[in-house]
């Protein structure tokens, strides 16, 4: 699995927001800056996030970002869709779209599996969570393991 620039820049994005919540709108500028996101990029991902219901939007000079619901009803699963889309695709496709057959049959239960896994991490730490350097216990223990770090 991959995890894009925009994805990352998004999260970044939604943390920084979460973070800032009690002073008001956050201009893009601001979390570009702070976060050494380009700041055209950003727009656009700000864009699809306040498409996607994660980020509300105001104009004007009192204006900025700021999240559309409380940071704890938002996940990161719900970020990554927002700029990616299905969070794990094969081929572009979802993996329950995809039919094989013969000896590669075995595939589609592995696709599923390794779906059904991140959606696990990605839908169960929340926005809040990040904010509060407070990942779940289950996520700490993944990451805690010397393998986790290693690259094959």
């Amino acid at each position: 699995m991959r995890i894009s620039a925009r994805a990352d820049y998004a999260v970044r994005a939604v943390l920084e927001l979460a973070v800032r919540q009690d002073d008001g709108p956050v201009k893009a500028e601001t979390i570009a800056t702070v976060q050494d996101i380009p700041h055209k990029f950003l727009e656009g991902i700000l864009g699809d996030l306040r498409r996607g219901g994660v980020v509300d939007s105001r104009r004007g000079g009192g204006g900025g970002y700021r999240l559309a619901r409380e940071a704890s009803a938002i996940t990161v699963a719900d970020v990554i869709r927002a700029v990616d889309g299905p969070i794990v695709s094969v081929r572009g496709e979802r993996p329950t779209g995809l039919a094989y057959t013969g000896t590669a049959e075995p595939l589609l239960p592995l696709w599923i599996a390794l779906r059904a896994n991140v959606r696990r991490i990605l839908e169960g730490v929340t926005v809040a969570d990040l904010a509060a350097d407070a990942l779940p216990e289950p996520v700490r223990q993944l990451a805690a393991e010397p393998a986790a770090w290693e690259n094959p």
